[in-house]
């Protein structure tokens, strides 16, 4: 089986998101704009929180893909490239977690 990665899945939004609202769950989530999809995105957090607390490896595993799907969603909106987060990702963990959360609070 081939590793479907997220940047398959930036390209499977992209996509969708050019369909009909009417053919697309994708589509016409983006057609309803940015704070629609972003709600859309808070509710999968917090279910995905729960699933978490909630020791539902099965559940935990399902709200975390569809917490995931609806962040792609919210980046294909606002246009940010996957890259642009995987880079800062990289820049992030260039350096030890406690480093990098100082150097944000002091600039």
């Amino acid at each position: 089986m081939t590793e479907f990665t997220l940047s398959d899945l930036e390209k499977i939004v992209a996509t969708r998101a050019r369909a009909a609202p009417e053919e697309s769950w994708t589509a016409k989530l983006v057609a309803a704009g940015q704070k629609k999809a972003a709600k859309k995105l808070g509710e999968e957090a917090v279910e995905t929180v729960i699933a978490a607390i909630g020791d539902d490896r099965k559940n935990l595993v399902d709200e975390s893909a569809d917490l995931l799907y609806h962040l792609m969603v919210v980046l294909n909106i606002a246009a940010i490239p996957l890259q642009d987060v995987m880079s800062e990702l990289a820049r992030r963990t260039s350096q030890s977690g406690l480093q990098e959360k100082a150097n944000r609070q002091n600039p």
